[in-house]
């Protein structure tokens, strides 16, 4: 699930405890692999969470603190955000410190 925003200026301590609190929750929810986040110095937003099926997106789209957190982001902490759903159909890392790992998924 790829979660692309950008945030307004409105109450950013309390943005980044939420998402904090709901990067712990996630963890929490069956099937879920692993998440990456990146920002750009223009304020583009990128977070992309891997989840091992549908069901387990579903699980969490569900969850009571995300759609809380959701209703709070449209009130007051987005411009604008747009939600993609892919496959990963490979995958593999490459880290100077170690090999690089391929992986089928």
């Amino acid at each position: 699930m790829i979660f692309t925003s950008t945030r307004t200026d409105t109450d950013p301590d309390a943005y980044e405890q939420t998402a904090a609190r709901l990067s712990r929750l996630v963890r929490g929810i069956p099937g879920f692999l692993g998440e990456d986040f990146a920002h750009s110095p223009g304020g583009l937003a990128i977070s992309v969470a891997y989840f091992r099926d549908l069901e387990g997106i579903e699980r969490w789209r569900g969850h009571p603190a995300h759609l809380a957190a959701k209703r709070r982001g449209r009130e007051r902490w987005y411009e604008r955000y747009a939600i993609h759903i892919a496959r990963v159909e490979h995958s593999h890392d490459f880290s100077r410190r170690g090999r690089v790992v391929s992986r089928p998924v």
